[in-house]
């Protein structure tokens, strides 16, 4: 990791402490009442179909025992069978058992099984008996067991049936990958995403909240008082409010309750602050459910000619897109691996996360709550009509059209409001998104303007009679959004478009609050001057700087969100290529040279960064394309008589560059149109270091040193204090000289060997194109480098030793407690 960035990374995870360590070291499930017993362990897997695995007698004594979250799809292995859209790893289907003794004290209560995402069309069944099925495998669910409950010995089971593999254009991955948990709650209980929360008026001085909940009775008619009371992180009460109503049998009612905080401690992106909401539900002076949940008071409004203000304070969107894919663990993916992923993108700058392009984990809502990130979530890919999904390579041989369209008609309404439900209380959330592309040209809707419009996505793709015509997004948006406003009328409805010059002949555009342009900045202008009313923002956008200057120079333009944050598996062209890499980070999470450039556009902290190449053939001239240097390398090993080209990022005004101690002059940033300051350097080995001068006259460094042959393994990690919590170390695992400098042209076969209660959960060099086993203890390095994530069961200690042929050994700890 870069220098500067370490030490304000350090600082930056020193500040959060205190916060994330509560919240990061429990596993619950905020958005459930009752008791919530989280149920990921001990189950039986099954990949394959099998007949009768459902019954309570089937004999499953030979299947794999699991712990979930669970993703059959990262074992592999990587074969051409499979789709390019799912990084060519397996799809098919699998089956899922557990027997568990039900709690003693269930008896006259309800019983349910909460499954957090199954993907896909997922069946269940509960001591034979059906409890049903769920298509989508983005969305969260539960079922009533109370049924069918035994005392004693029960047997759950899984089908999860992905066998239209090719069915998106990213890896979903396959199996219960998200957490499980079993429910149990008093007959007079708070519903399922049961307590909504919303802040109608907010001023520095005074802000009004309204808490609505949903009060369920399966018993007998009562009264019932419903109690609520919001506090700080002090743990002081601020504010509290009750009700009391009558409550029929089988009735479900809901109740709005008013408070006013005074002085309120705003939620904002400089500083998350969060209040602790409780809620209760009692009858004939006994408590029969209790709801907590975390959440922010704060203000968002869109303008359409000054773009967004949070609280009131114009700012600009500086987002990223993320899929919910972690290289090596595929989507079964720990918190403590999106915590260190998120601190880094903002670090970076970032202040918006985009959930592309579907709900994710409940847990990644409650981090962007707590780190200071806005989210748009995004329910669709696709709606009624199938995407083109590449099966042999990126726009190569003929697509499938499987995917999320084939269930779509049946369940929106429910997938729709069940995300919004769900995710509604974060103050994180600005928008809920109903699309992404769906207007892709001819991909599937059509009009007569792709044979004549100016769209740069639409060449050689003139209209097509054969396909759905594109007036039909008007109608399906309209629907969508309705069922949106129907659950939150507090957040702007929006859908990233790909072919505004389709969309702006129908209603599409007018059914939604806020409008996103995917790829489409030059249309800015002139669809600002032609359609005044509508607010415009970048809901997908390349890295080029050009695209930056065109939010950052325009008052109703409200901010971007780049593609991607992060490498993911999947999108991937043809075979051994099975992961897509336009990301910030890479597949480990590790800042790639284009993350620096973007620190220096969007941070306000003073960095620099350094990255060489061989310049290009028109090395004079320093102010031609930017994306060479920011593609540079961060290494200062060349041969003797090498000119080579030197690139710095940096916020600071002015940057001096030094090799061994001697200055090669001082240059000002204002003097390059690219913001890439450069510097060709007759190489000599030794130490490479830039100095940047902010405003106020303070200095930051970075630098390069030469390296030696390789000699041996480090393994550290930068976010140790949170791996000792969990359990997780996540290990970056570096190939160095003698004198520790990193060697970057390493490549060295890497073996892991763990003492103690462990698992490796796997090894990631952030190689797009390796087709290495996930799942093996060796793994190659790239750029000097392997990623590792170590699971420790915290029985004993654990030592994780890495060798290499030739190499001195590098050891990693994690103690018992």
């Amino acid at each position: 990791m870069n220098t500067n960035l370490k030490s304000s990374f350090r600082h930056f995870t020193a500040c959060l402490i205190i916060v994330v360590l509560t919240v990061i070291s429990l596993r619950s499930n905020a958005q459930n009442s009752g008791r919530s017993l989280l149920f990921n362990s001990n189950w039986k897997f099954h990949k394959g179909d099998v007949t009768g695995a459902e019954a309570i007698n089937f004999a499953d004594k030979d299947w794999r025992g699991v712990d979930l979250p669970h993703d059959w799809g990262i074992e592999g292995p990587f074969s051409e069978e499979w789709a390019s859209g799912q990084g060519f790893l397996p799809g098919g289907i699998g089956w899922y058992r557990k027997t568990f003794t039900a709690p003693a004290d269930v008896k006259g209560k309800k019983t349910y099984i909460y499954f957090e995402g199954v993907y896909d069309n997922s069946e269940v069944w509960i001591n034979g008996h059906y409890l049903g099925k769920r298509p989508n495998g983005f969305v969260s669910f539960q079922y009533d067991m109370t049924p069918y409950l035994k005392t004693g010995s029960n047997i759950i089971a899984v089908k999860v049936d992905h066998s239209h593999f090719a069915d998106s254009r990213w890896y979903t991955g396959s199996g219960i990958y998200r957490d499980v948990y079993l429910i149990t709650k008093s007959p007079l209980h708070i519903g399922l995403w049961g307590v909504n929360y919303t802040t109608p008026q907010v001023s520095a001085a005074q802000a009004h909240v309204k808490v609505n909940v949903n009060v369920v009775n399966e018993s007998k008619a009562a009264s019932v008082t419903i109690n609520c009371k919001l506090m700080d992180k002090a743990g002081q009460t601020v504010a509290s409010a009750s009700k009391t109503i009558r409550s029929a049998t089988a009735d479900s009612s809901f109740t709005d309750l008013d408070m006013t905080v005074k002085n309120p401690q705003l939620w904002s992106v400089d500083k998350p602050n969060l209040y602790k909401v409780i809620v209760s539900v009692s009858s004939a002076g006994r408590q029969t459910d209790e709801w907590q949940g975390k959440t922010g008071i704060r203000s968002i409004r869109f303008d359409a000619d000054n773009g967004f203000f949070l609280n009131g304070v114009n700012m600009k969107l500086k987002g990223v897109c993320i899929h919910d894919d972690a290289g090596a663990l595929g989507v079964a993916v720990p918190k403590e691996v999106w915590y260190r992923r998120l601190v880094l993108l903002k670090e970076g700058g970032t202040n918006a996360i985009r959930m592309s392009h579907n709900p994710h984990a409940p847990y990644f809502y409650d981090l962007c709550d707590q780190l200071g990130l806005m989210v748009m979530d995004e329910a669709y890919d696709e709606w009624e009509s199938g995407k083109n999904k590449w099966v042999k390579g990126r726009n190569v041989s003929t697509p499938s059209h499987d995917g999320g369209n084939e269930f779509f008609t049946n369940w929106y309404d429910k997938d729709v409001r069940d995300m919004v439900l769900r995710d509604r209380t974060h103050a994180s959330i600005i928008m809920w998104s109903i699309g992404n592309e769906i207007d892709y040209p001819n991909d599937p809707y059509t009009d007569p303007v792709l044979s004549t419009g100016r769209n740069p996505q639409i060449y050689g793709r003139g209209y097509d009679a054969k396909l759905p015509a594109a007036a039909r997004m008007g109608e399906i948006s309209k629907l969508l959004t309705a069922v949106v406003k129907k659950y939150d009328t507090t957040r702007p409805v929006t859908s990233a478009l790909a072919g505004v010059v389709m969309s702006n002949l129908t209603s599409f555009p007018d059914n939604i609050d806020v409008v996103g342009y995917n790829y489409q900045e030059f249309r800015y202008p002139e669809d600002h001057k032609a359609y005044p009313k509508r607010i415009i923002y970048g809901s997908e956008n390349s890295m080029a700087l050009a695209t930056w200057n065109a939010v950052d120079s325009n008052a109703y333009i409200s901010g971007q969100f780049l593609w991607t944050g992060i490498d993911y598996l999947g999108e991937a062209n043809r075979f051994p290529s099975r992961s897509s890499g336009p990301g910030l980070l890479d597949l480990a999470g590790m800042p790639k040279p284009e993350y620096y450039f973007r620190q220096s556009l969007w941070s306000n902290k003073p960095m620099v960064y350094l990255t060489t190449a061989m310049p290009p053939a028109a090395a004079a001239n320093t102010n031609g394309p930017a994306r060479p240097a920011r593609q540079g390398r961060p290494t200062w090993n060349y041969t003797a008589g090498n000119t080579v080209r030197v690139s710095c990022v940096t916020n600071c005004p002015d940057a001096e560059l030094f090799l061994n101690g001697q200055s090669l002059g001082k240059k000002q940033l204002a003097q390059f149109s690219n913001r890439i300051m450069t510097w060709d350097v007759p190489y000599a080995p030794g130490e490479l270091m830039v100095k940047g001068y902010d405003k106020n006259g303070k200095t930051v460094s970075n630098s390069l040193r030469t390296a030696g042959d390789a000699y041996a393994i480090t393994a550290t990690t930068d976010l140790a204090p949170m791996d000792k919590s969990s359990g997780l170390a996540q290990i970056i695992v570096q190939v160095v000289d003698k004198n520790g400098i990193p060697v970057y042209s390493a490549t060295n076969d890497i073996k892991v060997e763990i003492t103690g209660s462990a698992k490796l959960l796997g090894l990631e060099s952030s190689n797009l194109n390796s087709i290495e086993d996930y799942k093996a203890d060796t793994r190659k390095a790239v750029n000097g480098k392997i990623f590792a994530y170590v699971k420790s069961e915290k029985k004993t200690p654990v030592t994780i030793t890495f060798t290499s042929t030739g190499l001195k050994p590098g050891k990693f700890s994690i103690p018992l407690k």
